[in-house]
C-alpha cells in the first residue's frame, strides 16, 4: 500500500550537514538507526504531537520519537497517564509501548549538530510535516513542543507566525477546525530547571483532552 504521507528516504541528501552527520555516525555507531526518523503512531488520532528533532543518542539511536533520552520520559509518562498510549515505556523501541490516541513527529527528522537544526534545514523538511497532517483524517489538535515546532507547524499549513505567538499553555484556533497548543519542549534543560514541571505539562495535556 502507499503511504499517504511523503517520507524522506533513509539517504535523504536535502540538507547537506546533517547528511554529513549522518554519515559519521553511521561509522562511529554501525548500529544505530542513524537515518530520518519516522512518525509514529496511528494516523487515525485526533492529536498529533510534534517535536523539534531527533536527539543524537535518543530517537537516532534507536528509530523511535523521543526514545532513549531523557525527553521522551515526561511525554510517554505524560500519554500513559491520560490514556493516549498503552503499555510501558522503557525507553528502547521493543518496549511493546503502543500510542493509541496520538501520533508522534519532529519537525526535522534527522539529528542535528548540538540539537539544533539551522532555519534552511527546518524548511528542507517542513513538505514531510504538511504531508504527515494531510494525512491525518481525524486531527483536530497539534501539541508544538517548543516555538521551533510550533513555527514549523504553521509554515506546513501555510499561516502566518505574527497571528499565533508561542506561549507555553496557549491553544490557538486554527483555519479547518484545527487547534494548535502550545507547551515547552519536555528537555532535560526544561525539566532540570523547572522552567517545565510535571504538572505544568500535564495540565497542557488536560485541556487538549477536554477539546477532544
Amino acid at each position: 500500500m502507499t503511504d499517504p504521507a511523503p517520507q524522506p528516504g533513509r539517504d535523504c541528501p536535502l540538507c547537506p550537514r546533517l547528511a554529513a552527520l549522518r554519515e559519521a555516525n553511521r561509522v562511529a555507531w554501525p548500529d544505530w538507526h542513524n537515518a530520518p526518523v519516522p512518525s509514529w503512531g496511528p494516523r487515525e488520532a485526533g492529536l498529533m504531537v510534534l517535536g523539534m528533532a531527533p536527539g543524537q543518542r535518543g530517537a537516532n539511536r534507536t528509530g523511535r520519537p523521543f526514545t532513549g533520552d531523557h525527553a521522551g520520559r515526561l511525554l510517554y509518562a505524560t500519554l500513559l497517564k491520560y490514556g493516549l498510549a498503552e503499555g510501558t515505556y522503557l525507553e528502547r523501541p521493543d518496549d511493546g509501548l503502543v500510542l493509541t490516541g496520538c501520533r508522534v513527529t519532529n519537525a526535522v527528522r534527522c539529528v542535528p549538530p548540538a540539537n539544533l537544526p539551522q532555519p534552511s534545514e527546518i524548511r528542507a523538511c517542513n513538505g514531510f510535516l504538511a504531508g504527515e497532517i494531510a494525512a491525518m483524517p481525524q486531527l483536530r489538535v497539534i501539541l508544538a513542543l517548543g516555538v521551533l515546532a510550533h513555527d514549523a507547524c504553521l509554515r506546513a499549513l501555510g499561516l502566518k507566525r505574527s497571528a499565533n505567538r508561542f506561549a507555553h499553555g496557549a491553544l490557538h484556533p486554527l483555519p479547518g477546525g484545527l487547534l494548535l497548543a502550545d507547551s515547552y519542549h519536555v528537555s532535560r534543560y526544561n525539566t532540570s530547571t523547572r522552567r517545565l514541571t510535571t504538572e505544568m505539562f500535564e495540565s497542557v495535556v488536560a485541556a487538549i483532552l477536554q477539546r477532544l
